[in-house]
């Protein structure tokens, strides 16, 4: 799963960007600022990753069903971990 970091504790802030976020192209490991907020191609987490952050009593996650993406909130960062799209070698 790729991962986007957004670094802000502001949930109002964090929604009001989000879609902003996720249609600004990032190569890995590449940092930007949008709307003062900074954000960054955080490379790929593994499947389990999500796993071990949902038993932290201090992380917050959020599923949006229908794009498939998951969340993640705690301290002052929200991961956005989108599922690649797997190509079918024939």
């Amino acid at each position: 799963m790729k991962c986007i970091a957004v670094y802000t504790n502001d949930f109002e802030v964090f929604s009001d960007i989000y879609e902003k976020v996720l249609n600004t192209p990032l190569a890995e490991n590449e940092e930007t600022e949008i709307e003062g907020i900074v954000v960054s191609e955080a490379g790929e987490v593994p499947e389990h990753y999500v796993e071990r952050m949902k038993v932290k009593p201090d992380v917050v996650v959020m599923k949006v069903r229908e794009k498939d993406i998951t969340i993640l909130q705690h301290g002052e960062v929200f991961e956005i971990l989108i599922p690649e799209k797997e190509s079918v070698v024939h």
